[in-house]
């Protein structure tokens, strides 16, 4: 059975819940509520509509993210699907 890009999007969203940016590390939770850490190295970059090439420190407790190239623990770009800040005003809430 073929999933559905709604199916998709929804497994490989997470949801940033805390950055450390002196250590470099990100934990975000998945789809299934399980959190994990991220161990981003000098070269990963952080995509935003703000910034194209961003660092750590442009990434908030609560923003959605998708990850992008690398390993699902060691990322090479973390793409800002949505900021904490329009979820919490979106329609939906």
């Amino acid at each position: 059975m073929t999933q559905s890009l709604t199916d998709w999007l929804q497994q490989n969203r997470l949801i940033v819940v805390a950055v450390d940016p002196s250590s470099r590390r990100v934990r975000v939770k998945g789809a299934a509520d399980v959190c994990s850490d991220l161990s981003c190295g000098e070269q990963t970059v952080v995509v935003s509509d703000e910034n194209a090439r961003g660092g750590l420190d442009g990434l908030n407790a609560g923003d959605i993210v998708r990850l992008d190239g690398g390993t699902p623990s060691r990322p090479e770009r973390i793409v800002v699907v949505r900021r904490v800040w329009e979820e919490l005003t979106s329609p939906e809430f």
